[in-house]
């Protein structure tokens, strides 16, 4: 059968992946290894904050290297969405263990193949009872069958000119830095103390990992050797004003605020820092900024805030309009509700 429509090609594309092998003998191994060692990363009269993240990122990098090295895995354009690094390289020993003649190593490999196929799978609508939209189902759908939406691209662009825009919208010309107060605490007061440093590794959600490379399982796996140095680091920072260079940098995902962007500006900066960031940052909103929003002096003027608060929230936002409507009706034929839109600011309101 002959077709006199143009034939196209298409090439098979290999990419190599970086990833480490996590397994639970590494983690027996690496807890075998936190008992029986004294490991004083930090020491007890240290007062250069970037000098005492310093060490602890090195000490703490080498052993992350030491017991869960990297490996590369190269995945193909013709694997399934489903298959990462990691299951990919399961399915390779998978193979070598059928090789080999251990059918029985092989098929409990391949159970377990199975289950992370199921739950990768499952992620997207494990949620759906009902309540998530068309949109959400449409997504999940496009994941299962590997047909991806494809990213919105400026024509002509590349990474340059988005890094020099999120600078100058994100670096103040005129700051200065603030200097030390008579009231400010000595470098030994105690903020945070080692079991809120414990509670927040230990219950921590896995989440990306920032430039820092230290990845939230790691840390959520040595939280009782961790949250102490931790603890120390943080209260330092605190009490001198310090931020390390670690925190300084993040990767960032421009994402389009409307449906077509054209302008750089039209992309919104999706930033992902360094997990230990996120919980330092957690420790000031709610040990700093939450008290000082609802004292008495303050309260007043943040009655009608409900977003970044404790128990704010869009259902909270809505009732309060319609109380305020219906209380205003009850003196008036009618109210108007004058409604702002800042998607440029914060995507959607």
């Amino acid at each position: 059968m002959n077709s006199d429509a143009a034939q196209v090609t298409v090439t098979k594309t290999k990419t190599h992946h970086t990833y480490r092998p996590i397994t639970a003998k590494q983690h027996a191994q690496f807890l075998h290894y936190l008992s029986t060692t004294d490991m004083n990363i930090i020491h007890s009269d240290t007062v250069n904050v970037q000098l005492g993240f310093d060490s602890f990122y090195s000490a703490t990098l080498e052993r992350l290297n030491h017991f869960y090295p990297e490996r590369v895995i190269t995945v193909s354009s013709r694997d399934p969405t489903y298959i990462t690094p990691s299951m990919k390289a399961m399915l390779r020993q998978k193979n070598r263990l059928m090789c080999s003649g251990r059918v029985e190593k092989a098929s409990a490999l391949a159970k377990r193949i199975g289950r992370s196929i199921a739950t990768q799978n499952m992620k997207r609508l494990k949620r759906d009872d009902g309540t998530i939209d068309a949109k959400d189902v449409w997504d999940a759908v496009r994941h299962l069958t590997g047909r991806k939406r494809e990213d919105v691209q400026l024509d002509g662009s590349s990474a340059e000119p988005f890094n020099k825009h999120y600078v100058s919208i994100s670096t103040d010309p005129d700051y200065r830095a603030p200097s030390y107060k008579l009231t400010a605490a000595p470098s030994s007061a105690e903020f945070i103390t080692e079991w809120q440093v414990f509670k927040a590794l230990d219950c921590r959600r896995p989440t990306s990992t920032g430039l820092d490379l230290l990845p939230s399982w790691f840390l959520k796996l040595g939280a009782p050797v961790f949250s102490k140095p931790l603890a120390q680091l943080f209260n330092l920072s605190i009490a001198t004003s310090t931020v390390p260079c670690q925190w300084k940098e993040a990767y960032i995902k421009p994402v389009p605020k409307v449906a077509h962007p054209k302008v750089i500006s039209d992309f919104r900066p999706v930033s992902i820092t360094p997990v230990l960031t996120r919980i330092m940052e957690r420790f000031i909103v709610q040990q700093f900024l939450y008290p000082a929003i609802e004292s008495l002096s303050t309260a007043a003027q943040f009655s009608d805030q409900y977003a970044f608060r404790p128990s704010g929230s869009p259902t909270a936002a809505i009732s309060s309009i319609l109380q305020t409507v219906t209380h205003l009706l009850t003196d008036n034929p009618y109210v108007i509700v004058i409604s702002l839109d800042f998607s440029k600011a914060f995507n959607t309101v």
